[in-house]
């Protein structure tokens, strides 16, 4: 791995390359450019993200366990394969009930269209 970023042309299984940790969020970039990234997190149950605004849309992907994400006040339950995109602008929160990982990915072009 360069830059702590997983290695290019090289197969790996997403949900494999972190591990949960006690009491933890755990992230680690997949590919990180100027224009945006794409990040693997895993959250031990009890763990979460504050509420945020953010200036750009991010898509999320469950990819093992169940994840609840609020978005402006309205609560999401996320199962294993499921996916939403967080609105830009709009107040957001990710809370783990029980541990879960996530792909998250953000564009940050586009917006000046």
């Amino acid at each position: 791995m360069k830059d702590s970023q997983v290695e290019k042309s090289k197969v790996f299984i997403s949900v494999e390359i972190i591990e949960y940790m006690t009491n933890s969020v755990v992230i680690k970039t997949i590919l990180k450019k100027s224009t945006g990234n794409i990040s693997i997190t895993s959250f031990d149950g009890g763990e979460g993200f504050t509420e945020k605004t953010t200036p750009f849309d991010t898509y999320v992907q469950i990819i093992d366990g169940k994840a609840e994400i609020i978005i402006d006040g309205q609560s999401f339950i996320l199962n294993n394969g499921e996916s939403i995109i967080i609105p830009a602008h709009k107040s957001n929160k990710i809370k783990a009930n029980e541990r879960f990982k996530m792909i998250s990915t953000v564009i940050k072009s586009g917006y000046e269209e």
